[in-house]
Protein backbone atom coordinates (compact mmCIF):
# COMPACT_ATOMS: atom_id res chain seq x y z
CA UNK A 1 0.00 0.00 0.00
CA UNK A 2 2.87 2.44 1.16
CA UNK A 3 4.47 2.23 -2.35
CA UNK A 4 1.52 2.66 -4.37
CA UNK A 5 1.18 5.72 -2.48
CA UNK A 6 4.62 6.64 -3.40
CA UNK A 7 4.25 5.67 -6.55
CA UNK A 8 0.78 7.39 -7.28
CA UNK A 9 2.24 10.63 -6.11
CA UNK A 10 4.95 10.71 -8.25
CA UNK A 11 2.82 10.14 -11.31
CA UNK A 12 0.79 12.71 -10.45
CA UNK A 13 4.15 14.74 -10.17
CA UNK A 14 5.17 13.71 -13.19
CA UNK A 15 2.21 14.75 -14.90
CA UNK A 16 2.29 18.35 -13.46
CA UNK A 17 5.41 18.40 -14.83
CA UNK A 18 7.77 18.20 -12.29
CA UNK A 19 11.10 16.40 -13.31
CA UNK A 20 11.37 14.36 -9.83
CA UNK A 21 9.69 13.50 -6.89
CA UNK A 22 11.26 12.04 -3.80
CA UNK A 23 10.13 11.53 0.23
CA UNK A 24 11.74 12.35 3.18
CA UNK A 25 10.69 11.82 7.23
CA UNK A 26 10.14 15.45 9.36
CA UNK A 27 13.53 14.68 11.18
CA UNK A 28 15.45 17.56 10.90
CA UNK A 29 18.52 17.02 8.45
CA UNK A 30 22.05 15.67 9.31
CA UNK A 31 24.51 18.27 10.13
CA UNK A 32 22.04 20.88 8.78
CA UNK A 33 21.66 22.95 11.55
CA UNK A 34 25.45 22.99 13.02
CA UNK A 35 26.00 24.00 9.52
CA UNK A 36 23.95 26.74 9.50
CA UNK A 37 25.00 28.10 12.96
CA UNK A 38 28.54 28.07 11.62
CA UNK A 39 27.28 30.45 8.24
CA UNK A 40 25.95 32.82 10.24
CA UNK A 41 27.87 32.69 12.90
CA UNK A 42 30.79 33.97 10.55
CA UNK A 43 28.76 36.81 8.97
CA UNK A 44 28.39 34.92 5.75
CA UNK A 45 24.78 35.79 5.56
CA UNK A 46 25.74 39.45 4.94
CA UNK A 47 22.36 41.50 5.17
CA UNK A 48 20.35 38.38 4.92
CA UNK A 49 18.86 39.26 8.42
CA UNK A 50 15.90 36.67 7.40
CA UNK A 51 18.45 34.04 7.92
CA UNK A 52 19.29 34.69 11.77
CA UNK A 53 15.95 35.80 12.35
CA UNK A 54 14.33 32.62 11.65
CA UNK A 55 17.25 30.38 12.22
CA UNK A 56 15.64 27.76 14.92
CA UNK A 57 12.76 27.54 12.45
CA UNK A 58 14.85 26.24 9.48
CA UNK A 59 16.79 23.94 11.71
CA UNK A 60 13.62 21.16 11.57
CA UNK A 61 10.64 20.85 9.74
CA UNK A 62 8.55 20.19 13.18
CA UNK A 63 9.63 23.70 14.24
CA UNK A 64 7.58 25.16 11.27
CA UNK A 65 5.19 22.66 11.59
CA UNK A 66 4.99 20.17 14.53
CA UNK A 67 2.19 17.84 13.07
CA UNK A 68 4.28 17.05 9.89
CA UNK A 69 5.14 13.33 9.30
CA UNK A 70 6.08 13.18 5.81
CA UNK A 71 7.79 15.71 3.41
CA UNK A 72 7.67 15.16 -0.55
CA UNK A 73 10.23 16.89 -2.09
CA UNK A 74 9.91 18.24 -5.70
CA UNK A 75 12.11 19.38 -8.40
CA UNK A 76 11.37 21.34 -11.51
CA UNK A 77 13.93 21.21 -14.10
CA UNK A 78 14.79 24.88 -16.24
CA UNK A 79 18.41 23.41 -17.98
CA UNK A 80 18.94 25.97 -20.30
CA UNK A 81 18.87 25.35 -24.37
CA UNK A 82 22.29 27.44 -24.68
CA UNK A 83 25.15 27.79 -23.47
CA UNK A 84 24.26 30.01 -20.27
CA UNK A 85 27.90 31.25 -20.17
CA UNK A 86 27.93 32.44 -23.49
CA UNK A 87 26.63 36.29 -22.67
CA UNK A 88 30.03 36.87 -20.82
CA UNK A 89 31.46 37.48 -23.84
CA UNK A 90 29.12 40.00 -24.98
CA UNK A 91 30.54 43.08 -22.98
CA UNK A 92 27.86 45.82 -24.16
CA UNK A 93 24.82 43.41 -23.39
CA UNK A 94 24.03 42.01 -19.92
CA UNK A 95 24.34 38.33 -18.85
CA UNK A 96 21.35 37.80 -16.51
CA UNK A 97 20.78 34.36 -14.52
CA UNK A 98 18.59 31.44 -16.20
CA UNK A 99 16.27 31.23 -13.67
CA UNK A 100 15.27 35.03 -13.86
CA UNK A 101 15.28 34.78 -17.63
CA UNK A 102 11.37 33.76 -17.30
CA UNK A 103 8.22 33.81 -15.20
CA UNK A 104 9.06 33.77 -11.57
CA UNK A 105 9.47 30.37 -10.94
CA UNK A 106 7.91 30.76 -7.33
CA UNK A 107 4.52 31.65 -8.63
CA UNK A 108 4.83 28.54 -11.45
CA UNK A 109 5.86 26.09 -8.50
CA UNK A 110 3.53 27.21 -5.75
CA UNK A 111 0.69 26.88 -8.37
CA UNK A 112 1.93 23.47 -9.63
CA UNK A 113 1.98 22.39 -5.71
CA UNK A 114 -1.04 23.48 -4.81
CA UNK A 115 -2.95 21.53 -7.22
CA UNK A 116 -0.52 18.33 -6.62
CA UNK A 117 -1.62 18.95 -2.35
CA UNK A 118 -5.25 18.89 -3.18
CA UNK A 119 -4.70 15.53 -5.12
CA UNK A 120 -3.40 14.21 -2.61
CA UNK A 121 -5.40 14.74 0.15
CA UNK A 122 -7.85 12.81 -2.53
CA UNK A 123 -6.13 9.45 -1.66
CA UNK A 124 -3.91 10.38 1.23
CA UNK A 125 -6.15 11.91 3.71
CA UNK A 126 -4.21 14.27 5.79
CA UNK A 127 -3.61 18.47 6.25
CA UNK A 128 -0.72 19.30 3.80
CA UNK A 129 1.26 22.85 3.75
CA UNK A 130 3.04 23.52 0.62
CA UNK A 131 6.70 25.72 0.67
CA UNK A 132 8.73 26.96 -2.19
CA UNK A 133 12.01 28.89 -1.25
CA UNK A 134 10.23 31.85 0.53
CA UNK A 135 9.34 30.06 3.94
CA UNK A 136 12.57 28.89 6.39
CA UNK A 137 12.22 24.94 5.09
CA UNK A 138 16.38 23.94 4.51
CA UNK A 139 15.12 22.62 1.23
CA UNK A 140 18.68 21.71 0.05
CA UNK A 141 19.67 19.70 2.79
CA UNK A 142 16.05 18.17 3.13
CA UNK A 143 16.39 17.11 -0.79
CA UNK A 144 19.64 15.67 -0.33
CA UNK A 145 18.02 13.54 2.36
CA UNK A 146 15.13 12.33 0.26
CA UNK A 147 17.68 11.03 -2.08
CA UNK A 148 17.13 14.10 -4.86
CA UNK A 149 20.64 14.98 -5.09
CA UNK A 150 23.27 15.88 -3.02
CA UNK A 151 24.70 19.26 -2.28
CA UNK A 152 27.68 20.16 -4.14
CA UNK A 153 31.06 21.81 -3.50
CA UNK A 154 28.77 24.90 -5.20
CA UNK A 155 26.66 24.29 -1.95
CA UNK A 156 23.60 24.03 -4.48
CA UNK A 157 21.58 20.57 -4.70
CA UNK A 158 23.06 18.22 -7.38
CA UNK A 159 21.39 15.69 -9.46
CA UNK A 160 22.88 12.99 -11.39
CA UNK A 161 19.89 13.13 -13.83
CA UNK A 162 19.24 16.78 -14.01
CA UNK A 163 22.62 18.54 -12.97
CA UNK A 164 22.47 21.52 -11.13
CA UNK A 165 19.64 23.06 -12.46
CA UNK A 166 16.59 21.79 -10.57
CA UNK A 167 13.88 24.48 -8.95
CA UNK A 168 12.94 23.05 -5.35
CA UNK A 169 9.54 22.81 -3.50
CA UNK A 170 8.50 20.87 -0.65
CA UNK A 171 4.83 19.90 0.68
CA UNK A 172 4.53 18.81 3.99
CA UNK A 173 2.08 16.39 5.27
CA UNK A 174 0.24 14.72 8.15
CA UNK A 175 0.49 11.37 6.40
CA UNK A 176 3.17 8.49 6.79
CA UNK A 177 4.93 7.88 3.61
CA UNK A 178 7.90 5.90 3.84
CA UNK A 179 11.07 7.81 3.26
CA UNK A 180 13.91 6.76 0.39
CA UNK A 181 17.41 6.50 1.12
CA UNK A 182 19.52 9.90 0.85
CA UNK A 183 21.94 10.13 -2.37
CA UNK A 184 25.39 10.21 -1.77
CA UNK A 185 27.89 12.58 -2.98
CA UNK A 186 29.23 11.93 -6.08
CA UNK A 187 31.58 15.07 -6.76
CA UNK A 188 34.92 13.18 -5.87
CA UNK A 189 37.74 14.96 -7.18
CA UNK A 190 35.87 17.63 -8.95
CA UNK A 191 36.14 21.45 -7.74
CA UNK A 192 35.31 23.13 -11.31
CA UNK A 193 32.45 25.12 -9.56
CA UNK A 194 34.91 26.24 -6.58
CA UNK A 195 37.56 27.54 -8.91
CA UNK A 196 35.45 29.19 -11.50
CA UNK A 197 34.21 31.26 -9.68
CA UNK A 198 35.07 35.20 -9.95
CA UNK A 199 34.87 36.28 -6.75
CA UNK A 200 36.28 33.45 -5.15
CA UNK A 201 33.08 33.25 -2.82
CA UNK A 202 33.89 29.56 -1.85
CA UNK A 203 36.46 29.71 1.49
CA UNK A 204 36.84 26.13 1.14
CA UNK A 205 34.75 23.42 -0.91
CA UNK A 206 30.66 22.89 0.23
CA UNK A 207 31.17 26.39 2.16
CA UNK A 208 29.89 29.88 0.58
CA UNK A 209 30.37 33.40 1.55
CA UNK A 210 27.29 35.03 0.70
CA UNK A 211 29.01 38.40 0.83
CA UNK A 212 31.21 37.84 -2.31
CA UNK A 213 28.92 35.78 -4.47
CA UNK A 214 27.60 37.97 -7.67
CA UNK A 215 23.95 36.70 -6.73
CA UNK A 216 23.70 37.89 -3.53
CA UNK A 217 25.70 41.14 -4.63
CA UNK A 218 23.48 41.53 -7.43
CA UNK A 219 19.84 41.05 -6.15
CA UNK A 220 20.39 40.47 -2.41
CA UNK A 221 22.63 43.85 -1.51
CA UNK A 222 20.90 46.73 -0.95
CA UNK A 223 24.27 49.34 -1.00
CA UNK A 224 26.91 50.01 -3.75
CA UNK A 225 28.88 46.79 -5.00
CA UNK A 226 31.76 46.87 -2.85
CA UNK A 227 35.00 48.02 -4.85
CA UNK A 228 36.85 44.89 -4.85
CA UNK A 229 34.18 42.79 -6.46
CA UNK A 230 33.21 45.76 -9.25
CA UNK A 231 35.60 44.53 -11.64
CA UNK A 232 35.09 40.74 -11.29
CA UNK A 233 31.18 40.95 -11.98
CA UNK A 234 31.95 41.76 -15.46
CA UNK A 235 28.48 42.26 -17.24
CA UNK A 236 26.43 39.79 -14.64
CA UNK A 237 23.35 42.17 -13.94
CA UNK A 238 21.27 39.72 -11.95
CA UNK A 239 22.61 36.48 -11.07
CA UNK A 240 25.59 34.39 -11.79
CA UNK A 241 25.47 31.14 -12.99
CA UNK A 242 29.12 30.10 -13.58
CA UNK A 243 29.45 27.51 -10.82
CA UNK A 244 26.37 25.97 -11.89
CA UNK A 245 27.55 25.99 -15.60
CA UNK A 246 30.26 24.07 -15.32
CA UNK A 247 29.06 21.35 -13.01
CA UNK A 248 29.95 18.04 -15.23
CA UNK A 249 26.48 16.44 -14.30
CA UNK A 250 24.76 19.09 -16.05
CA UNK A 251 25.81 16.70 -18.93
CA UNK A 252 22.82 14.55 -18.26
CA UNK A 253 20.26 17.33 -17.72
CA UNK A 254 17.61 17.40 -20.47
CA UNK A 255 16.30 20.75 -21.86
CA UNK A 256 12.27 21.39 -22.75
CA UNK A 257 11.33 22.50 -19.37
CA UNK A 258 8.11 23.62 -18.35
CA UNK A 259 6.90 26.29 -21.28
CA UNK A 260 5.82 28.91 -18.19
CA UNK A 261 10.16 28.65 -17.02
CA UNK A 262 11.56 29.41 -20.21
CA UNK A 263 13.66 32.34 -21.24
CA UNK A 264 12.30 35.64 -23.37
CA UNK A 265 14.30 36.24 -26.02
CA UNK A 266 14.31 39.93 -24.62
CA UNK A 267 16.38 38.85 -21.04
CA UNK A 268 18.63 36.68 -22.90
CA UNK A 269 21.22 38.92 -23.28
CA UNK A 270 19.62 42.51 -23.32
CA UNK A 271 21.60 45.19 -24.58
CA UNK A 272 23.06 47.05 -21.73
CA UNK A 273 21.97 51.20 -23.22
CA UNK A 274 18.54 49.98 -23.46
CA UNK A 275 18.76 48.82 -19.67
CA UNK A 276 20.19 51.82 -18.51
CA UNK A 277 17.15 54.34 -19.74
CA UNK A 278 14.96 52.12 -17.49
CA UNK A 279 12.80 54.12 -15.61
CA UNK A 280 10.49 52.58 -12.41
CA UNK A 281 7.58 52.30 -15.05
CA UNK A 282 9.52 50.57 -17.59
CA UNK A 283 11.11 48.26 -15.45
CA UNK A 284 8.00 46.99 -14.03
CA UNK A 285 6.70 46.50 -17.45
CA UNK A 286 9.91 45.15 -18.63
CA UNK A 287 10.01 42.24 -15.85
CA UNK A 288 6.52 42.15 -15.00
CA UNK A 289 6.24 38.30 -13.92
CA UNK A 290 9.71 38.58 -13.46
CA UNK A 291 11.96 37.48 -10.20
CA UNK A 292 13.52 40.26 -11.03
CA UNK A 293 10.96 42.90 -10.55
CA UNK A 294 11.55 41.83 -6.70
CA UNK A 295 14.80 43.49 -6.65
CA UNK A 296 13.55 47.25 -7.75
CA UNK A 297 14.55 49.38 -10.40
CA UNK A 298 17.19 51.21 -8.63
CA UNK A 299 19.33 48.23 -7.52
CA UNK A 300 18.76 46.84 -11.35
CA UNK A 301 20.26 49.70 -13.03
CA UNK A 302 22.96 50.03 -9.97
CA UNK A 303 24.16 46.83 -12.11
CA UNK A 304 23.53 47.25 -14.96
CA UNK A 305 26.31 50.74 -14.74
CA UNK A 306 28.68 48.33 -13.05
CA UNK A 307 28.35 46.10 -16.40
CA UNK A 308 28.76 49.27 -18.58
CA UNK A 309 32.15 50.06 -16.63
CA UNK A 310 33.10 46.96 -16.92
CA UNK A 311 31.70 46.58 -21.14
CA UNK A 312 35.26 48.64 -22.70
CA UNK A 313 32.64 50.27 -24.93
CA UNK A 314 33.54 53.74 -24.90
CA UNK A 315 29.58 54.94 -26.55
CA UNK A 316 28.33 53.47 -23.54
CA UNK A 317 29.46 56.66 -21.77
CA UNK A 318 26.87 58.53 -22.65
CA UNK A 319 24.69 56.25 -20.75
CA UNK A 320 26.49 56.35 -17.72
CA UNK A 321 26.72 60.43 -17.85
CA UNK A 322 22.85 60.32 -18.27
CA UNK A 323 22.69 59.03 -14.50
CA UNK A 324 25.23 60.84 -12.95
CA UNK A 325 21.93 63.02 -12.11
CA UNK A 326 19.43 60.56 -11.28
CA UNK A 327 17.08 60.81 -7.59
CA UNK A 328 18.69 57.38 -6.64
CA UNK A 329 21.85 57.43 -5.06
CA UNK A 330 22.70 54.07 -5.52
CA UNK A 331 22.36 55.00 -9.33
CA UNK A 332 24.29 58.33 -8.89
CA UNK A 333 27.08 56.32 -7.50
CA UNK A 334 27.45 53.74 -9.85
CA UNK A 335 26.92 56.29 -12.51
CA UNK A 336 30.38 57.60 -11.67
CA UNK A 337 32.23 54.59 -11.29
CA UNK A 338 31.09 53.10 -14.77
CA UNK A 339 31.91 57.02 -16.75
CA UNK A 340 35.30 56.84 -14.51
CA UNK A 341 35.96 53.26 -16.18
CA UNK A 342 34.85 54.55 -19.99
CA UNK A 343 36.28 58.57 -20.23
CA UNK A 344 37.95 59.10 -16.51
CA UNK A 345 38.74 62.60 -18.08
CA UNK A 346 35.18 63.26 -18.87
CA UNK A 347 34.21 61.60 -15.27
CA UNK A 348 37.18 64.48 -13.64
CA UNK A 349 35.76 67.55 -15.86
CA UNK A 350 32.33 66.80 -14.42
CA UNK A 351 33.32 66.21 -10.75
CA UNK A 352 33.10 69.26 -9.27
CA UNK A 353 29.81 71.03 -10.80
CA UNK A 354 28.22 67.38 -9.38
CA UNK A 355 30.01 67.50 -6.11
CA UNK A 356 29.14 71.07 -5.34
CA UNK A 357 25.22 69.71 -5.27
CA UNK A 358 26.09 66.31 -4.03
CA UNK A 359 24.32 65.68 -0.64
CA UNK A 360 24.38 61.56 -0.33
CA UNK A 361 27.92 60.87 1.21
CA UNK A 362 28.27 57.24 -0.71
CA UNK A 363 28.47 58.98 -3.91
CA UNK A 364 30.28 61.81 -2.74
CA UNK A 365 32.71 58.79 -1.86
CA UNK A 366 32.49 57.94 -5.42
CA UNK A 367 33.68 61.51 -6.48
CA UNK A 368 36.45 61.34 -4.31
CA UNK A 369 37.38 58.31 -5.20
CA UNK A 370 38.45 59.65 -8.86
Amino acid sequence: MALMLKERIAKEAKHMGFAAVRFASADPPRRAGDALDAFLADGRHGDMAWLAANAERRKSPRAIWPDVKSIIMLGLSYAPDRDPLAALAMRSRGAISVYAQGTDYHDVIKSKLKTLAARLQEFAPGDVRIFVDTAPVMEKPIAAKSGLGWQGKHTNLVSRDFGSWLFLGSIFTTAEINPDAPEEDHCGACRRCVDVCPTDAFPAPYQLDARACISYLTIENKGPIPREFRKAMGNRIYGCDDCLAVCPWNKFAQTGHAAKLAARDELRAPHLADLARLDDAAFRKLFAKSPIKRTGRDRFVRNVLIAIGNSGDASLADAAERLLGDPSPLVRGAAIWALAQLDRARAIELADTHRAQEKDSTVLEEWTAL
